[in-house]
Formats: C-alpha cells, structure tokens, sequence
C-alpha cells in the first residue's frame, strides 16, 4: 500500500495525474496532495507535512506535471523494498557518484565518474523540444545502485522519512530536497534506480540561481560526507578529480559573475571535512580561485 504525496500548484494537473495514477498504480493507495499556491511553503516542509499525514508504509513523492506510463508500478515498488531490508531509495533518475564538488545528481565536469543511470520521457514544456525517452543502463540491469536519486519522483518507507524528514530550515524552496534526502540516508541505506517504470515528466528542470542557491546549501552541510562512492571510483583518485571539479565550478562562478567572492570562499573552507582532502586542499583552492579572472 502508497502513499502518493504531491506538492501542488496547479488544481487541474493535480486532478489530471491523480486519475493517471488511480489507472495505473494497481495496489491499494491514497494520494496526498497538499496546495501550495498561497501558503508559499517549500517543498520539504510540504513534504514532512505529507509524510505526517500518510497512512500507508511506503510513500511516493512526486511532482505533478507527470504520466505513469507502466501498469502496476506500485506493485514493482512494493516488490523491490520487500526483496531488501536495505533499500531506503527509489528513482527513476540518478548517479553512481555525487562529488564533493557543488552539482545536481550528476556532476559532468568530473574527468571519471559514476555511471548516469536513467529511465523516463523527458518533455520539453519551456524550449518546445520533442519528448526524448532518456533511457541510460549501462550494466543492462533491471535496476542499479546510485548515490543519489532526481527529485522528479521517487519512493521510500515512511518509518525511513520519519527518521530522516526533509531539511525545511536550511531548504526553504524547492530545490536541493532530493540531494539532501539521498545523502541523509546514504550511510544507512541503499538507493537505486529501477529500469522497469517509465514515466514521463512534462517539463525540463529550471538550473537558475535559486536552484544554485539550495545546492551550495547542500554541499556546505555535507562536506564531511561528500563524495558518496557508490560506483567504486578509485579512491586514490578521488582527490584528484574533485580538485580539478571544483576549479571548473569556481571558474564559472567568476565567469558569471552571480556570486561574491566571499561565498565561495566559504564553499572551499568547508571542503576540509571532506576525506578527499588533506591539509593544504582548501588552502591551494584558495590561492587559485583568487588569481581567478573572467574568461
């Protein structure tokens, strides 16, 4: 039994995937969808709000511009946690390795990474692109261990949600809650990215700075836990390519000109918790982003 918890702005899509839901899911379920259009809430506070109300032991958090495109994926969900006392994560999105260095759910800058793992049809609701079914299974497994999972939609139990809720007082918009809540329960449990539920999300992710924003936030708290390694990325190496992500992060920052230098410098002292990091990583961090010129 799920319980779907949706964070809604939108009347009309709320009722529109509801009933895609209903048609689709094939187990018993409740969808808990909580209007956020005047209270302004962010979507972590929005979600501990969901997760209070469940009553169902497994929870579905997903937004609401979607299609469940595979018939009885509740069941699948269901199967996967009852075939592992371990798993705590379920997407449809995520990567092998989240870096130290600040980035969504996979970092592209890194010169070796974990594998990209992915299932689902991507609309393009802003720039007017066709749909592309982004399929991405490099081990040609029916799901994969990932570091972290994409916010889209994703699965977990209630007692895990409970005991790791979402970071309201940090995350007060709605970016960076799926990172968090893939990192918080990383120690503890595992996360992976099912291949065989495919749904599709109506529009593209928005990268702008309120999204930048939630992300530094995430990586300033997580420093001590950052990298996540599930992909066995050598460890010797991991100083190395986290080093040279960061320059490429820093450089850009100076090339857009969005943020003071004092903030990044912030950024790179916390980059000292990391294991990645000896002594003098923060310190050659700073020497080089402040020779740093716009390019």
């Amino acid at each position: 039994m799920i319980s779907v918890i949706i964070c809604s702005i939108d009347p009309a899509e709320l009722e529109m995937v509801s009933k895609n839901i209903a048609a689709t899911i094939g187990v018993p379920h409740e969808i808990i969808g909580i209007d956020n259009r005047e209270s302004g809430k962010g979507i972590c506070a929005v979600y501990n709000e969901g997760t209070r109300l469940a009553k169902f032991p497994v929870l579905c958090f997903m937004h609401e511009d979607m299609e469940m495109k595979t018939a009885n994926w509740g069941a699948k969900v269901l199967e996967l946690f009852g075939q592992n006392e371990k798993l705590g994560l379920i997407g449809i999105a995520g990567g092998g390795y989240k870096s130290l260095a600040p980035s969504s759910w996979y970092n592209y800058y890194l010169q070796e990474n974990g594998g990209f793992y992915c299932n689902l049809i991507q609309g393009y609701k802003h720039s007017g692109k066709p749909d592309m079914h982004d399929y991405r299974n490099p081990k040609s497994e029916s799901f994969s261990k990932v570091a972290c999972v994409d916010g889209c939609w994703f699965c977990t139990k209630k007692e895990i949600a409970l005991k790791y809720p979402f970071d309201s007082k940090l995350l007060t918009k709605f970016h960076g809650y799926d990172l968090d809540f893939s990192i918080a329960i990383s120690r503890e449990y595992e996360a992976i990215v099912t291949f065989n539920i495919l749904l599709k999300h109506f529009s593209e992710g928005n990268f702008n700075k309120s999204w930048m924003d939630e992300i530094l936030k995430v990586h300033r708290k997580w420093s001590k836990v950052l990298p996540v390694n599930v992909d066995a990325i050598p460890e010797q190496h991991l100083k190395r390519i986290e080093r040279d992500a960061l320059e490429v992060f820093l450089q850009q920052r100076v090339n857009a000109e969005d943020y003071p230098r004092s903030e990044m410098l912030k950024l790179i002292w916390s980059t000292r918790r990391s294991r990645v990091a000896t002594f003098s990583f923060p310190f050659k961090l700073m020497r080089k982003f402040l020779k740093m010129q716009k390019q």
